[in-house]
């Protein structure tokens, strides 16, 4: 079944200069990267993307995390893979969310580790569902952004809205 999903690698993963490893150890899934950004995660996007963990106890210090208030960089490396199996394909090379439960040759066991508040700096994300990765991705990208027709779209005028351009 093609499927996408969503990757982000996470501050301490730019931080540590690891993006290069990730990337060539995601490129034996044999997918395609139809959408690539670096992004300064807001609060809000953070808030937005983690909002089925609030009410876990180490949801304000994931936050910090994402957002990188932990490592003192806010970027993040947010991918979206397509291809046959994407979801299974890249969660076997991602690894277990514990990096100590991870097996050995994924990204997590390889890159992660465990903070001593408990929490896990894992280097990356990766969807775990169909839902999620869909949930995700329209969060992360805008349709303009992806390289192929995901989801059904419409055309919407938007009025009055502040953005920045280039002087």
């Amino acid at each position: 079944m093609i499927q996408a999903t969503l990757i982000v690698v996470k501050p301490d993963g730019l931080k540590r200069s690891l993006t290069g490893n990730i990337l060539t150890r995601l490129s034996e899934t044999k997918l395609k990267i139809v959408g690539a950004k670096i992004v300064r995660v807001s609060e809000e996007l953070a808030e937005k993307h983690y909002s089925h963990l609030e009410e876990k106890p180490f949801y304000l210090e994931l936050i910090k995390y994402i957002t990188g208030q932990l490592h003192g960089d806010n970027r993040v490396l947010a991918l979206v893979y397509w291809g046959e199996d994407a979801i299974k394909s890249v969660r076997e090379i991602v690894g277990a969310t514990n990096p100590e439960e991870a097996e050995p040759t994924t990204i997590r066991a390889q890159f992660g580790r465990i903070r001593r508040s408990g929490l896990y700096e894992n280097v990356i994300h990766a969807s775990e569902n169909e839902r999620e990765a869909e949930k995700e991705i329209k969060l992360w990208f805008s349709p303009e952004e992806i390289a192929v027709e995901l989801y059904p779209v419409e055309e919407v005028i938007e009025e009055k809205r502040l953005k920045k351009a280039w002087k």
